[in-house]
């Protein structure tokens, strides 16, 4: 990877974005990561220019706003309607995952239990949307 990357990941358990960002740090030191601790947070970064990242990683079940909806929300705004949305869960429903595809989300990642297997999904998706990244941000 030669550009910088900037991840936002949107989740109301603090050591699972923990967790998340001590993995995308062993990634690379090319990777940023900034954690919102909810939707409306996230909602709020990303209106005020606080944060452009690169990939967005959404967990489903929060309170006040779900990851369902603030997945709409984020696709309504022409501005972050291009940002690659994983959703980042608990969850194997394939219910869940229908409908954050249809939503727009470009993958489901079903929270692993160890960070080694984290980061093996992490590598599979940040080699695989890089390209896709980094032809819109030259």
């Amino acid at each position: 990877m030669k550009k910088h990357l900037t991840v936002l990941i949107i989740d109301d358990d603090a050591d699972d974005k923990e967790m998340f960002c001590e993995v995308v740090a062993e990634i690379g030191a090319n990777i940023s990561c900034v954690m919102a601790s909810g939707a409306q947070e996230a909602l709020h970064l990303l209106k005020n220019k606080k944060v452009a990242p690169d990939f967005i990683f959404l967990d489903l079940n929060m309170p006040r706003m779900n990851g369902k909806q603030c997945l709409e929300q984020l696709k309504q705004v022409e501005e972050f309607a291009s940002i690659p949305v994983i959703i980042y869960s608990t969850s194997k429903n394939n219910e869940d995952k229908e409908i954050t595809r249809k939503l727009g989300s470009v993958y489901f990642l079903t929270k692993p239990s160890s960070m080694q297997d984290l980061k093996k999904e992490l590598e599979s998706i940040f080699a695989k949307e890089y390209e896709n990244v980094v032809s819109k941000n030259p």
